[in-house]
């Protein structure tokens, strides 16, 4: 029947898709590996020491890292997480790129409380918490450099 430019039979090879029909593969034979986690998000901020006052004092995360990237008077490389993720946040000095909508949503325990937190210590909610049509808790809120960030709660609509 014939096999493909890298020698692969093409009895082997989904036409639809060009992968085996047997296990996932590059088409040069190699196993294919699976992304397993997301390392870290980049937040564009305008400006760094307010974004990582707001990250720490009003959201309660922990500083990874803060290193310049070059020039010690220039931008730095900022790294913080919710304390116990994986996941990291890299507030990266982009001024043009800040106030929009965020690139990730928050996941917490409980929206409610979070988002009265959240206005206490001075940041603004701009969706209060709801359950949304998609089954979980959802609402909005706004950094200190004008992003709008989405917070979420994962289950079956109880609080």
């Amino acid at each position: 029947m014939g096999s493909t430019p890298l020698g692969v039979p093409l009895s082997q090879v989904n036409m639809g898709t060009g992968h085996s029909y047997d296990e996932p593969f590059y088409l040069d034979g190699r196993s294919r590996t699976m992304i397993t986690n997301v390392d870290f998000v980049s937040i564009d901020v305008a400006d760094q020491q307010r974004a990582k006052a707001f990250y720490t004092d009003v959201l309660g995360f922990e500083e990874v890292t803060d290193v310049p990237m070059g020039d010690p008077d220039g931008p730095r490389w900022i790294v913080l997480r919710p304390p116990g993720s994986d996941t990291t946040v890299v507030l990266f000095h982009n001024p043009d790129g800040a106030g929009g909508f965020g690139p990730c949503v928050f996941d917490t325990d409980d929206i409610v409380a979070t988002a009265k937190d959240i206005e206490a210590a001075g940041g603004e909610i701009l969706e209060q918490p709801a359950l949304a049509p998609w089954g979980s808790w959802w609402a909005r809120f706004r950094d200190s450099e004008g992003n709008e960030i989405g917070m979420g709660q994962r289950g079956s609509g109880e609080r």
